[in-house]
């Protein structure tokens, strides 16, 4: 899998601040109430990042049957909510990032339950399930989560109920 997508993604991130008013507007049109809660807990980069995600989606999906549905932009906006849960910021994510590839991701896994740097690593590595959860206990919708968990793993897609188009959609989005 190719991850040219990351540097560009950094050097965004490094800018601070929040989305533009017209955006938020936007993303205040298409989610509920309790995942526009979920999505005002992500820092601006994350949050400016998921609208670019969420709004290539929608032109993906033009002329399609699955365009206008709201399910596919909301599912975009908080896939990468599990970040949260590791603290990091632009460069921790990004060392975190490195480390996973280069440790490996069954040897971060044993680093779980542990305090620190280590845990809060295998936190990132997590941030799909992490995200899935996130999602669910602030009663999102079952897309958005099974996107979060799935958007790292293909073969997990079929389990989603989520159409391949869709997925396919998505990825292309959040890789572009």
């Amino acid at each position: 899998m190719t991850r040219l997508h990351l540097p560009r993604r950094f050097v965004r991130a490094l800018w601070p601040g929040p989305p533009r008013d017209d955006d938020t507007r936007w993303v205040e049109s298409i989610l509920t109430p309790a995942e526009l809660e979920l999505w005002r807990q992500l820092p601006n980069h994350d949050r400016r990042y998921s609208i670019r995600v969420a709004r290539r989606v929608e032109q993906e999906l033009v002329g399609t049957a699955y365009a206008n549905d709201q399910r596919w932009p909301a599912a975009a906006l908080l896939h990468d909510s599990g970040k949260l849960d590791s603290g990091f910021g632009v460069f921790g994510r990004s060392a975190a990032t490195i480390t996973v590839a280069i440790a490996r991701r069954v040897r971060v896994s044993r680093w779980r339950d542990q305090p620190g740097l280590r845990g809060r690593i295998a936190a990132y590595a997590r941030h799909d399930e992490l995200g899935a959860e996130r999602i669910r206990r602030a009663g999102g919708r079952e897309e958005a989560a099974q996107w979060a968990l799935a958007h790292h793993h293909p073969e997990r897609w079929p389990a989603t109920g989520i159409p391949r188009p869709v997925a396919e959609a998505l990825k292309v989005a959040d890789d572009a």
